[in-house]
């Protein structure tokens, strides 16, 4: 933890930062733009044709190619179409990349999504209102042939109630087994689910992989840390989606371990004011799985000693937020 602090403090600091970006540029803008400051978003998607690409072709990483997947939305949290490559800058371990080697806008990419729903006895009154969202949640997201998802119910310890699968009865059926009771080991279960299942989702075609956890972000009984189970999302390569069961009006230190959460992997939190505004914010969550951008890149000074190699994505426009990992664990010889 103290290392990625660290690499953080130098990503932000504000004597490193403007050349830092400055240097990714020269590498993210295509050799024939212009030696001057690429356009604004708005102007640069009407005057370039993307790299635009609905049906994702198969992509084999090289040992040395980093495959980033990230989002872009306004200040209101509308995603942003049809942005280009020179739209963005990006630093790899505080260094431009050596060389990108794609970029795309991708929709139809298919899906490895943990359901993780908290079943502790902090949530008892809601928790059947939760399980029917989390359903209904499968039926719009789980489109494609290619896609598959799991259920995982939490309380002192993560319990699978229905292992990969895209059979969606199977799905449902492993939701409605979960029943609400115990304490809260909310690190664990998210520790559990990259480490056991989603670190070994692997394929011969590229695919995005989800946490959808349901909680009020509470832990009263984990045996690993928070910044454990958020390094085990790093090296599982994993975004999280967190989506607060807490109701009341002031937001609580559980929320604030969500938005971590959520945030240091590349992933966004939702707090829907009431439980009746659940299917709503599980939409959301749905659409955004569908509609990212993704970067695949060679860093720069790259080793393949298992070390930690943070990722800083910047877009000129101010008026957009790019939401994408920190950071990997680069492989190990």
């Amino acid at each position: 933890m103290n290392n990625r602090s660290s690499i953080a403090r130098a990503i932000t600091s504000t004597w490193f930062l403007p050349l830092a970006v400055l240097l990714a540029a020269t590498l993210l803008v295509p050799a024939s733009a212009s030696a001057q400051q690429p356009a604004a978003p708005q102007a640069s998607a009407q005057d370039q044709t993307p790299d635009f690409d609905v049906n994702i072709p198969t992509l084999k990483l090289g040992v040395n190619e980093v495959n980033l997947i990230f989002t872009v939305t306004d200040k209101h949290g509308r995603y942003i179409p049809n942005l280009v490559q020179s739209d963005f800058a990006l630093l790899d371990n505080q260094r431009a990349p050596q060389q990108v080697t794609s970029f795309h806008q991708q929709i139809n990419l298919p899906l490895r999504v943990g359901i993780l729903i908290d079943s502790s006895s902090s949530i008892h009154s809601r928790f059947t209102f939760e399980q029917q969202s989390a359903q209904e949640f499968l039926l719009d997201v789980l489109k494609a042939k290619g896609d598959r998802a799991f259920v995982m119910g939490f309380d002192v310890v993560p319990n699978i109630t229905a292992d990969w699968s895209n059979d969606l009865n199977g799905l449902q059926t492993g939701i409605g087994r979960l029943k609400p009771g115990g304490g809260t080991a909310l690190y664990d279960a998210v520790y559990s689910a990259c480490h056991d299942k989603l670190l070994t989702a692997r394929g011969t075609e590229p695919f995005r992989k989800a946490i959808i956890l349901l909680s009020d972000g509470d832990d009263d009984q984990s045996r690993v840390y928070l910044t454990e189970a958020i390094r085990e999302c790093e090296r599982a390569e994993t975004i999280i989606y967190a989506i607060s069961t807490n109701w009341t009006p002031s937001r609580g230190r559980g929320d604030k371990i969500l938005t971590q959460l959520a945030e240091e992997t590349g992933g966004e939190v939702f707090f829907p004011p009431t439980v009746n505004d659940l299917n709503e914010t599980f939409m959301n969550v749905a659409t955004e799985l569908r509609s990212q951008y993704a970067l695949t890149y060679t860093p720069a000074d790259f080793k393949a000693d298992g070390s930690f190699r943070s990722i800083y994505l910047y877009c000129y426009n101010r008026g957009y937020q790019v939401r994408a990992r920190k950071g990997y664990f680069a492989p190990k010889d």
